[in-house]
């Protein structure tokens, strides 16, 4: 039984760091082309910045209710992804792969999606974007397990 799907009336929070400035830029006009509201919470130059600072407004904006869903992509994607986790109400999953996209989403709940852009091209990372848009989770057996992911 499928569940929720995004609330796509709300924007998408996009942030990264300087090795995935390029991939953000292509996600974002990718987003808008479909029609979709963005914030972009950075940065805004490929200068070398602090993926934390870019990480944490994006998960705040998940976390809050502020944004659909949530993208963030650094070199790697596994700083954005620790960094994302540490909120409580999110589920950042590192994604490699067309169906890595589709699992986290039906099997994890993922509310938002982290890119590595030193290990996927921008044709890759743009089809994971759209996977993970439109994959609902699939509750059922799924839900008690994401039901056991808070430390409360």
């Amino acid at each position: 039984m499928e569940q929720n799907t995004f609330n796509l009336a709300l924007p998408v929070a996009i942030g990264s760091d300087h090795a995935g400035f390029e991939y953000k830029e292509e996600i974002i006009s990718y987003l808008e082309a479909k029609g979709l509201n963005v914030n972009d919470f950075g940065p805004f130059s490929a200068d070398s910045v602090d993926y934390p600072d870019y990480a944490h407004p994006v998960a705040n904006a998940v976390e809050n209710g502020e944004a659909a869903f949530g993208i963030l992509i650094c070199g790697s994607a596994n700083g954005v992804a620790i960094t994302a986790n540490k909120h409580q109400g999110i589920r950042a999953g590192l994604c490699w792969g067309e169906e890595i996209a589709r699992l986290v989403r039906q099997h994890n709940d993922a509310n938002i999606l982290c890119v590595p852009a030193r290990f996927v091209d921008k044709v890759a990372a743009i089809k994971m974007t759209e996977i993970f848009m439109d994959t609902p989770f699939e509750g059922g057996r799924h839900a008690n397990r994401v039901g056991k992911i808070a430390c409360n």
